[in-house]
């Protein structure tokens, strides 16, 4: 929408509120209330506002092909009265100190209780003096009840400027985005959405919580996404019981009945189809194959009859417990099966990292959920994450993914291998500066020789 649509918007939400027309369901402004929509959206604002935070982080980065601290920043909301905070997974990811400042100017430590790369959200705990009055904050609504043309506002800290609000519509209330989230639909918005905005809350005008803002687009217009309360509410009661949401995987890729990207159909209203299994994975051990329609779960129906189905079905597979049989019915062709899957836990979705100094690169482990085309060809190991321009791993010709399967002749098979390798070579690079790394690079084996005579960190 663009600004002009924006003020048309606005005058006709002037007219209706100040009329006191009401929507007939349980969000709509009493009739008679007295309030103009301007008086309803400051109203709003001032329940939300004081429970905004700026969030500073110092994080530990791999990606220049050496280990080193960068300042990201973002924005959250307080949703206790003992400082708990909600932002955004990415806003904290590899952080090593968290400072946030309050509204009223206070600045406080946090510590992060847990955190969900999969639905980009996180939780923290402000470290509130004792004896400290109880903090303002905002409270969680309902995401389920939105409808396209609801107004909202997008509250933060933009550029990690003062605190801002921006106001607009729900322009989908179930936007799919493939490889954004499995387990979640967005909210897209029109409000406007700046780098520092990640993490602050999208209000209705009851001044409530209904999202929390992710990620937004400058390119074509506003465009922004916040991930819905409803998916908030049950992350946030795993991250403060287990620190994590412990996801539970099978291993199925799903497909819905009416795939239009894949201009691919299949008949009937009922369940949900089978793409294809991960190697090694529970569903594969089932016998479970592509084409395969899955009917029911512990006789539980799986129907996504189109794309934005399928996160709500991951959500409640992903959310079995661990190594529990369940029973699954399914469509093979004519025939009417069953078989029996034990999901097992998902565990960490990205590989750890180290600095291999003197090396000149960072390497990473191998992980099935981040890195699935390297997973391929080994399904354990390290891989070259980055490498360091200039230095000594580019001018030896490493290349980022790369992965190592010897280093002087010796197996890596963990991060743990290539640490003591790394460790006792640089100890004694006085004596030999030159090692061979044998490596897998698409598919192919190679020598290649690291020559680690040159300090590049002290030039």
């Amino acid at each position: 929408m663009n600004k002009g649509n924006m003020r048309g918007w606005l005058a006709v939400a002037l007219v209706c509120a100040g009329a006191g027309i009401a929507r007939g369901d349980d969000r709509a402004l009493p009739v008679g209330h007295g309030l103009d929509f301007r008086d309803t959206v400051r109203s709003a604002k001032n329940r939300v506002f004081p429970a905004v935070v700026f969030v500073k982080c110092i994080q530990d980065t791999y990606e220049e092909g050496k280990k080193r601290a960068q300042e990201v920043s973002g924005s959250g909301v307080l949703i206790s009265p003992t400082g708990e905070a909600l932002t955004n997974w990415h806003v904290i990811d590899k952080a090593v100190e968290v400072r946030c400042l309050l509204y009223d100017g206070r600045a406080m430590t946090a510590r992060v209780v847990g955190s969900d790369k999969d639905t980009d959200l996180a939780l923290l705990q402000l470290d509130v003096p004792d004896g400290a009055a109880a903090l303002p904050h905002a409270s969680l609504g309902g995401s389920a009840n939105l409808e396209e043309g609801d107004f909202v506002m997008a509250m933060g800290a933009p550029w990690g400027l003062s605190r801002s609000v921006s106001i607009g519509i729900i322009a989908c209330t179930r936007r799919y985005l493939p490889g954004n989230s499995e387990y979640s639909l967005w909210l897209q918005t029109d409000c406007a959405i700046s780098p520092g905005n990640s993490g602050g809350p999208l209000v209705n005008t009851r001044g409530e919580v209904i999202g929390i803002n992710s990620r937004g687009y400058l390119m074509g217009g506003d465009l922004a996404f916040a991930v819905p309360s409803d998916t908030v509410a049950f992350v946030v009661d795993q991250l403060r019981t287990h620190g994590e949401v412990r996801w539970s995987w099978t291993g199925l890729e799903l497909q819905p009945l009416r795939d239009f990207n894949r201009n691919t159909y299949f008949d009937g209203t009922q369940g949900v189809i089978v793409a294809s299994t991960d190697p090694e994975s529970p569903a594969r051990a089932a016998g479970l194959q592509p084409r395969d329609r899955i009917l029911s779960v512990n006789d539980r129906a799986m129907n996504a009859l189109t794309e934005e189905d399928l996160p709500a079905v991951r959500t409640w597979l992903g959310l079995l417990p661990v190594d529990r049989p369940v029973q699954v019915r399914f469509q093979r062709d004519d025939a009417e099966k069953t078989c029996e899957i034990v999901p097992r836990e998902k565990g960490k979705v990205e590989g750890d990292s180290y600095d291999c100094k003197r090396w000149d690169l960072t390497v990473k482990t191998i992980n099935q959920f981040e890195n699935p085309e390297l997973y391929f060809h080994r399904q354990e190991g390290v891989f070259v994450y980055s490498v360091k321009y200039p230095g000594n791993a580019a001018g030896s010709g490493l290349q980022t993914n790369d992965i190592i399967l010897k280093v002087d002749g010796r197996d890596v098979h963990t991060l743990d291998d290539l640490q003591q390798l790394h460790t006792t070579l640089v100890d004694k690079v006085d004596e030999r500066h030159r090692v061979v790394f044998t490596v897998l690079r698409n598919g192919l084996m190679r020598q290649v020789v690291l020559d680690f005579l040159r300090d590049y960190e002290r030039e």
